[in-house]
């Protein structure tokens, strides 16, 4: 219920802040509340990852994306995400969540987000993500870069990846990628 409130808020803050571009970048403040605390008294490493939904909202409220996805019946989901983390983040701490768009490869969309305090980063995150239609089935790739424009750096509409976004990403986002179709999990990990 907690982040529900909190959505809400920065919902409606997003619409008093200055606009942006998709290829912008958009730093969201937060204040590590006492419900984001663990049993350490610093901030969960869960809640850093609804903060980072949070202010990707932020982000596609603020470039007038959201209201295009919406009217398109579009929505993104989560495919892979990858933290790392440097210092921890205390209660009533302030921070601000940095997040930009890098890029496309043939199937999802790359960001980056980073929480960030006075100038030093606390902790840095890469997110893999598709587009899906309520009406079912998965956003063309694209319909998906019409909607975004060129990245800064990228010549043409049909190259795969902006100069922004680092290869070992691309190699990362193949990696991570569960198979597409079901398939039941082995009796043993893999490895064993």
């Amino acid at each position: 219920m907690h982040f529900f409130f909190r959505t809400l808020w920065q919902g409606l803050l997003a619409r008093f802040r200055s606009p942006l571009g998709l290829w912008d970048t958009a730093s969201t403040p937060f204040r590590v509340l006492p419900t984001d605390l663990d049993v350490l008294r610093h901030m969960n490493n869960g809640v850093y990852l609804s903060i980072l939904d949070i202010a990707r909202l932020d982000l596609m409220l603020r470039s007038r994306t959201w209201p295009q996805l919406k009217e398109r019946g579009w929505y993104p989901v989560v495919v892979s995400e990858t933290i790392s983390f440097r210092r921890s983040l205390q209660l009533w701490q302030r921070f601000t969540v940095e997040t930009r768009t890098l890029g496309f490869d043939d199937r999802a969309v790359y960001m980056e987000q980073r929480f960030v305090v006075g100038g030093e980063v606390y902790a840095r995150a890469y997110i893999k993500a598709r587009f899906l239609k309520r009406s079912g089935g998965i956003v063309p790739m694209d319909e998906l870069r019409a909607l975004a424009g060129l990245a800064p750096g990228e010549s043409a509409p049909g190259q795969l990846e902006s100069s922004r976004m680092p290869a070992w990403l691309l190699e990362w986002g193949r990696d991570a990628q569960l198979p597409s179709t079901k398939t039941p999990a082995p009796s043993r990990w893999e490895g064993e």
